[in-house]
């Protein structure tokens, strides 16, 4: 009798922690396991004219939401802006993505993240008006995803003061860099974890991330943002960067020579409910 309430004791107890461990959100379970980060990038590309709302409804009202609810946290959410570097100053741009930036830590948490949440039954009533648009008239044209692995010279996302304060004067910048080989891809990797990375941090440029492209559109590339508290200051960083002697012995290297065919830059702006 002894021996059976023992075992059936120590079933109970590890039933109910296999169960406690279950009803943890996914990232939250996962992220004492250290290691990268993954980031997952979405543009919602919209009909040339359309209206944004419904599609932003969603993000704000289901979608962040639910994220936040298991356990994935620093959602951003992006429009575009025209900058005039000369007179400092930006304006909206028309017609562009609207870009959600999705950090895991791990492919575990991206997998279950992607395939379940819009069939959560609170997503869908938050979602209503977005998820159950008429095909006459869709929330937007198509959606493009990359999936990015954190670079080892940064394996964490970074979030600076001013952007978990949410200053309202904040603005991003992101960049892809495009090669034509991956072998070259991996070339300008290497060059921005043996020295780009730390100058960008040195000189204020507030780095939020950097990502290897591992499935997307337009590989191989990487990509990475980084931000300032406003666009004067950032673009002040950046006025630091070229002249810096880091950098002109790090792009006169023969070794990183020729490593990057495409380099698109934007500038971007958070939603009044982008997390970051």
């Amino acid at each position: 009798m002894i021996s059976s309430r023992r075992t059936f004791l120590k079933t109970s107890l590890a039933a109910t922690a296999a169960t406690a461990l279950a009803r943890m959100p996914l990232a939250a379970a996962e992220k004492s396991a250290g290691g990268r980060d993954y980031f997952e990038l979405r543009a919602y590309r919209l009909k040339a004219g359309a209206t944004s709302a419904a599609l932003e409804g969603y993000l704000e009202k289901a979608l962040v939401p639910a994220l936040d609810k298991r356990g994935v946290k620093n959602v951003g959410v992006f429009t575009e802006v025209a900058v005039d570097k000369k007179a400092v100053t930006s304006t909206p741009k028309a017609d562009t993505p609207v870009w959600v930036l999705i950090p895991h830590s791990s492919l575990e948490s991206f997998v279950s993240v992607s395939a379940d949440l819009n069939a959560d039954p609170a997503v869908q009533a938050a979602g209503a008006d977005y998820l159950t648009v008429p095909k006459a008239s869709p929330a937007f044209d198509r959606v493009d995803t990359w999936l990015y692995r954190a670079f080892a010279g940064m394996p964490q996302m970074a979030v600076p003061a001013f952007s978990k304060n949410r200053t309202a004067t904040r603005i991003f910048e992101m960049r892809d860099y495009q090669s034509h080989s991956e072998k070259a891809a991996l070339n300008k990797m290497a060059m921005f974890n043996n020295g780009e990375i730390p100058l960008m941090k040195d000189l204020g440029l507030s780095p939020v991330f950097f990502g290897q492209g591992i499935a997307g559109p337009d590989l191989p590339h990487l990509r990475y943002i980084t931000c300032g508290a406003d666009l004067a200051s950032h673009l002040a960083g950046w006025a630091k960067f070229g002249p810096d002697p880091r950098w002109k012995a790090m792009s006169g290297d023969p070794q990183y020579k020729d490593n990057t065919s495409k380099n698109t830059a934007r500038f971007i702006v958070p939603t009044a409910y982008s997390q970051i």
